[in-house]
C-alpha cells in the first residue's frame, strides 16, 4: 500500500526522514466518493460529466484518510493542508484523525505522477493487453494461468482508460510479481500514453477491428493505436500477437522485442487444433508448441474462447511456465468473465453478452448459439462506433443470423440493418421482429421465447441491452 510519504515523493516533493505522521499507509486510491472505505485516498478529478470536488466532502464524511485535490473544500473534519505547488509541507501535522489534503494543480495527471512513481518502485513484470475485441477475457484468462505460478495483479472490470491504469498501479504491493493490465484506447497515442505509466515488458494484441472507426477513421488508424504497446516493449520483452490476423501479425517488424505468434494456423508459434465445443461445459482441443502437442480443457465458451486461451498460454510459455501450470490454469477461469448463461423466468437459457458488440464480437456469440442445444432466438441491438463500416457490419450478422437463429428481436435503429438482411437472405417475415427500445424488446420476449429456447442478448454498451436479461429473469434475479 502507498503512503502518504509515497504520494508527497511521486508529486516531486520531499519529506524529513523521521516524520512518522507521513507512514499512513491509503488501504485504496479511489475517484468515486461511493466507494470509500475509511483510510482511504480520494482523488477529486475533474471529469466529462462530474467535478470530484463536489463529493469531498462526502468522501471524508465516509472515512478518507487524504485527499487529492485542486482547491479546498470545506470537509466535515479537520484538515492538514500539503500544498505541492508553493512547497508548503507541514513537517509534524496533526493527529491521525487530520485528513491530508494534498493540493494540486491538475488532479488527474497528479494521480498518473504518483501511479508511475509507484510502478517503478515494484520489480514486477506487466502484461499489457489490448485489441478491438477479447481483452477483458484475454486478461482474465491470462490472470488465472500466471496464478498458477505468480501473485498477481489484474486490472478489475475495464479499468483500461488512463484513470483505470493509475488506479491499478496504486494496487501493486512488493508481493505482486507479475501484473496483467487491459489497455482500451480511443484515440491515437492513448496506448502509448498508458505504456509510460504500466512500462510493460509483455503485450499481447488479440486483434485489430472496426470498433472505435467512428473516431479513428480506418482499420489501418485502428492498427497503428493498436501497435503502440508492440512498440513500447523493451528488447527483452516478448510481443504476443495473433497470427490469424494479418493487421496484427504485420506489427512483428514493430517491436524491439522477441514476437511470439499464436492462432490456429499451422507454423505459428503456438497453434490449436482439434476445437471441440462441448456448449456449456467449455472447449477442449489441442495445443502445438515447438515439437508438444498438448491436450487441453477450459470452461471458456464457444470455439472462439480458444483465442483467449492461446494467448494466456503464450504469456504462460514467455514466463516459462510448465504445460501442467498453463493447463491448470485454463481448468480454472472465473465465472467473472463477461459472457455468462443465465436462466430465464419461463424457463429459457439466456446467453448474456450484454457488454459490448461489434460485428466479429457478434458473429463469435452467434457461433456459440449455434452450438448449444435447443429453439435459437437473437436479441441484438445496435453496433455504435463502427463509422463507415455501420451499414457492411450489421449487414454481416443479419447474414449469420438468417443461418443460426429460429427467432429475431432487432432492438434499436441500426439493428433494422440486421433484421432486413437477415430478410434478405430468406429468414422468414414471421420470425423477425423490431423493437424500438429495450422495453419492447421485453415485451416481445416475452410473448415469444419458450421453455427449452437459448436466447443469445447482445448489443453495444450504449444500448443497456443487460436491462433486457433483467427483465427476462426470475423476479428474486432482478433484485
Amino acid at each position: 500500500m502507498i503512503t502518504l510519504r509515497g504520494v508527497l515523493a511521486g508529486l516531486g516533493v520531499a519529506v524529513p526522514t523521521d516524520a512518522v505522521n507521513f507512514d499512513r499507509a491509503f488501504a485504496h486510491v479511489v475517484q468515486d466518493s461511493r466507494e470509500v472505505q475509511p483510510g482511504d485516498l480520494f482523488v477529486a478529478r475533474r471529469g466529462e460529466t462530474a467535478d470530484g470536488h463536489v463529493f469531498v466532502a462526502s468522501a471524508v464524511a465516509h472515512g478518507a484518510a487524504a485527499v487529492l485535490a485542486e482547491h479546498i473544500v470545506e470537509t466535515p473534519r479537520p484538515v492538514w493542508v500539503f500544498d505541492t505547488q508553493s512547497g508548503n509541507v507541514p513537517p509534524l501535522g496533526p493527529d491521525e484523525a487530520a485528513v491530508a489534503y494534498i493540493l494540486v494543480p491538475d488532479s488527474q495527471r497528479a494521480l498518473e505522477q504518483v501511479a508511475a512513481w509507484w510502478r517503478l518502485q515494484m520489480p514486477v513484470d506487466v502484461v499489457g493487453i489490448t485489441g478491438s475485441v477479447g481483452k477483458t477475457s484475454t486478461k482474465e484468462v491470462t490472470a488465472a494461468v500466471l496464478s498458477r505460478r505468480y501473485a498477481v495483479l489484474k486490472s478489475e472490470r475495464s479499468l483500461n482508460t488512463d484513470v483505470g491504469m493509475a488506479l491499478t498501479l496504486l494496487q501493486l504491493t512488493p508481493q505482486h510479481q507479475k501484473a496483467v493490465l487491459e489497455m482500451g484506447m480511443y484515440a491515437q497515442g492513448e496506448i502509448a500514453h498508458l505504456c509510460r505509466l504500466a512500462l510493460p515488458r509483455l503485450g499481447i494484441v488479440t486483434n485489430v477491428g472496426p470498433t472505435h472507426l467512428e473516431r479513428l477513421g480506418s482499420l489501418e488508424a485502428i492498427a497503428a493505436a493498436k501497435a503502440e504497446l508492440v512498440e513500447a516493449l523493451p528488447a527483452d520483452g516478448v510481443a504476443i500477437l495473433n497470427g490469424d490476423d494479418e493487421r496484427v501479425l504485420a506489427m512483428s517488424g514493430r517491436s524491439a522485442a522477441r514476437v511470439f505468434t499464436y492462432g490456429l494456423t499451422p507454423g505459428l508459434d503456438l497453434w490449436a487444433s482439434d476445437i471441440i465445443s462441448k456448449g456449456l461445459n467449455g472447449i477442449s482441443c489441442t495445443f502445438h508448441y515447438r515439437a508438444e502437442s498438448v491436450g487441453i480443457d477450459t470452461p471458456l465458451l464457444g470455439k472462439h474462447s480458444v483465442y483467449a486461451a492461446l494467448a494466456a498460454a503464450a504469456a504462460g510459455l514467455a514466463l516459462n511456465l510448465t504445460w501442467d501450470e498453463i493447463g491448470s490454469g485454463l481448468r480454472s477461469i472465473p465465472n467473472r468473465l463477461r459472457l455468462v448463461v443465465r436462466q430465464a423466468a419461463n424457463g429459457a437459457q439466456i446467453i448474456d453478452d450484454s457488454y459490448n458488440a461489434s460485428p466479429s464480437s457478434m458473429l463469435a456469440a452467434l457461433d456459440l448459439l449455434e452450438e448449444m442445444n435447443g429453439r435459437h432466438v437473437a436479441v441484438l441491438g445496435d453496433m455504435l462506433e463502427l463509422g463507415s463500416f455501420e451499414q457492411e457490419g450489421h449487414r454481416l450478422v443479419g447474414r449469420r443470423v438468417a443461418q443460426v437463429a429460429a427467432l429475431l428481436i432487432a432492438v434499436g435503429r441500426r439493428a433494422q440493418i440486421i433484421g432486413e438482411e437477415a430478410l434478405r437472405m430468406g429468414m422468414d417475415k414471421g420470425r423477425v421482429f423490431f423493437a424500438g427500445d429495450n422495453a419492447q424488446a421485453v415485451q416481445i420476449a416475452r410473448r415469444l421465447v419458450q421453455a427449452g429456447d437459448v436466447v443469445l442478448v447482445k448489443g453495444s454498451r450504449g444500448m443497456k441491452m443487460e436491462e433486457i436479461v433483467t427483465e427476462l429473469q426470475p423476479a428474486a434475479e432482478q433484485q
